[in-house]
């Protein structure tokens, strides 16, 4: 499953995904269940999420208060404090349940999260073609742009780790599997090392004898709270440790096998580039990450 989805950059999601599915099975019988309190247990389901299956799925009244609509009800009610602080976030869950009506709870889950999405957007609101409009706080006073508002913007630190980019004389890649939680969790990526000394010390002593250790050009890949500074250090590994097989966490791939497994997509990027060049050395870094989950 993760090779469908290596790329998207969800990857708890997707173990969330099986994880309630597992739990479904081993305590609901296989079903979903349509209880507020026992969804909201399932991993990867929140408060939110689980109201609004309940709502559209069962017509239950439970209210919802995801991002579109948190917009909504802050523009709204016209709150001016920093929307994601504990007692904003207690006001607009109360705001929340007292709007929701008494029947057509579905229809009305899905009318208030497309109104925020596609009317009262983050940038560029159609105010004049909002239901809403004629009792909206924020656009009787003129203040709709600026809300709702969010915390100072912090500066995002940095990390660093070194890639060992290992081929063997057939020219495949070693890739390794990465423990199931963490970034990238489950999927196969390459070996990782504090630094370069660190890299070669961990080839020699685990991997075996490898020749023309050569630094790449760094690249970065940027996660929700962090960006990701990569060096690869590339080596041909000559006489490979017995101890590197097929069938444990560590494995050696050709090009046309790493399309059935889960890569990160910036560690599929860097092999595919050096695959469509003479050599290593012309490797261009990305420099443009997208934002994932780790």
């Amino acid at each position: 499953m993760l090779a469908l989805w290596a790329g998207l950059g969800y990857y708890s999601r997707a173990r969330n995904l099986h994880r309630a599915a597992q739990a479904c099975v081993e305590r609901h019988g296989g079903e979903l269940p349509a209880d507020l309190e026992a969804l909201s247990a399932l991993p990867g389901i929140g408060r939110s999420t689980a109201a609004a299956i309940l709502a559209q799925a069962h017509g239950q009244r439970h209210a919802i208060l995801d991002g579109n609509v948190r917009r909504v009800l802050a523009r709204h009610a016209r709150i001016e404090d920093e929307v994601t602080s504990a007692p904003v976030q207690k006001r607009l869950w109360t705001l929340a349940e007292a709007l929701l009506p008494e029947a057509r709870l579905a229809d009305y889950t899905q009318a208030v999260m497309d109104l925020g999405a596609t009317v009262c957007t983050p940038r560029n609101p159609r105010c004049g073609n909002c239901p809403v409009r004629d009792d909206c706080g924020a656009l009787a006073a003129g203040v709709v742009a600026s809300l709702p508002r969010k915390r100072a913007a912090r500066t995002v630190p940095r990390r660093d780790t070194c890639l060992v980019l290992l081929r063997d004389d057939a020219g495949r890649v070693l890739l390794e599997r990465r423990p199931p939680s963490g970034i990238w969790g489950g999927l196969w990526s390459l070996p990782e090392a504090a630094d370069a000394a660190a890299a070669r010390d961990r080839v020699g002593v685990h991997f075996g004898t490898a020749t023309a250790f050569e630094a790449l050009p760094d690249f970065e890949h940027a996660f929700t709270h962090f960006r990701l500074r990569m060096t690869p250090l590339a080596a041909t590994l000559h006489a490979p440790a017995t101890a590197i097989g097929d069938n444990g966490d560590l494995r050696w791939v050709d090009r046309a096998a790493r399309a059935t497994l889960g890569l990160p997509r910036p560690i599929a990027a860097l092999l595919d580039r050096l695959d469509g060049t003479d050599g290593p050395s012309r490797v261009t870094p990305r420099r443009k990450p997208r934002p994932e989950d780790p």
